[in-house]
């Protein structure tokens, strides 16, 4: 492992120079990996570790869109391509990727699949930490693991094939055969991760739901939303509040943050910008603090996973979920979005 400083803090990362994709493919050679849930991360991650070597087959509810888009990427219905039942009893890895409402709704049958010596991997430790929620305690014959992407399901895929790879957390919940951190380790690499991480279960669900509910999406989508507002308020048109909200942020600032930090950034924009950013960054961070304070709070407290839970559990969620996105991409904002993306000039350039 790289002993690497972050800002101060001396961690240990494994990369995929270190724990190379040869050792992964030599460890899982006489594995079958199972990926239960063929929706979010499932496609990326069982397509990475096909192209990589890895046996792979996929539990998938027949005659659905997921079921459909597994065949379409090359699964093939009782070869490998299966229930999710007869997958994960095939399965010695066995990936539990369904949503977490339909892990909670799909375990007592996927525990009956289970067999001794089997791991079971998450990408997210919600089921597990929240057990008294979701009811997944696993047997104490199978290893329990987790590798979770920094990153959607289609990033980890995009990543994959454009060679970047993407940063990935692990965790050991569970070590019945003694060999469940090699397990981890090989999969997280057969997956495509650039460099993986050691977390716990614990603290990969409570830094993830805070980041969601936060800065990467929530927060993001609500302080857009308050600065696009304002400038419509004050007689700026659609495009211009766009552009200064949304679209510059995109396209230039935030590439430059991610290439070399945002001191990085700061230092490479007009001297205005520069000085208001650096006046005002406090402002924004003493606002939001006690937000985020009553956002991990509802996090650790098991708040936000009850609320999870039951929204997602009910019949009708799909529905009242569709009218929801509806409404965001209908906005004003959004649909002002769509006209500035397609005026992009790689977009200009496909049209017929």
């Amino acid at each position: 492992m790289a002993q690497i400083d972050f800002g101060g803090v001396v961690e240990e990362v494994i990369t995929a120079e270190e724990f190379t994709l040869d050792e992964a493919r030599a460890l899982l050679e006489q594995e079958t990996v199972a990926v239960l849930g063929y929706g979010v991360q499932g496609p990326g991650q069982a397509l990475n570790m096909r192209d990589n070597g890895v046996r792979v087959i996929v539990g998938q509810r027949e005659g659905g869109a997921s079921w459909e888009r597994a065949v379409a990427d090359g699964f093939v219905p009782g070869e490998t391509l299966f229930s999710v039942e007869e997958a994960a009893r095939r399965g010695t890895i066995i990936q539990y990727l369904l949503s977490d409402a339909g892990q909670a709704a799909m375990w007592p049958k996927v525990k009956e699949c289970l067999s001794p010596g089997d791991a079971l991997y998450f990408s997210h430790g919600f089921s597990v930490v929240f057990n008294e929620q979701t009811g997944v305690v696993p047997p104490e014959n199978v290893d329990v693991i987790l590798v979770a992407p920094k990153g959607s399901g289609t990033t980890v895929r995009r990543n994959f094939l454009d060679g970047s790879g993407i940063n990935s957390s692990f965790a050991v919940f569970q070590d019945h055969t003694g060999r469940a951190r090699e397990r981890t380790l090989a999969a997280g690499i057969a997956i495509g991760s650039g460099y993986l991480f050691p977390t716990t279960f614990e603290k990969e669900v409570h830094s993830d739901l805070t980041g969601e509910r936060g800065v990467l999406m929530g927060c993001l989508a609500g302080v857009m939303e308050a600065q696009y507002n304002l400038l419509r308020k004050h007689g700026h048109s659609p495009s211009e509040a766009f552009n200064e909200t949304v679209e510059e942020l995109t396209q230039s600032l935030i590439r430059l943050v991610a290439e070399n930090g945002m001191d990085w950034m700061f230092a490479n924009c007009s001297t205005t910008a520069q000085r208001g950013a650096l006046d005002w960054a406090p402002r924004f961070r003493d606002a939001v603090a006690p937000v985020f304070d009553q956002l991990y709070q509802a996090v650790i407290s098991g708040q936000e996973t009850r609320r999870v839970m039951e929204a997602c559990s009910t019949p009708d969620y799909r529905e009242k979920l569709e009218t929801e996105l509806n409404t965001l991409g209908s906005s004003e904002m959004w649909r002002a979005g769509a006209a500035v993306r397609a005026l992009r000039p790689e977009n200009r350039r496909n049209r017929p």
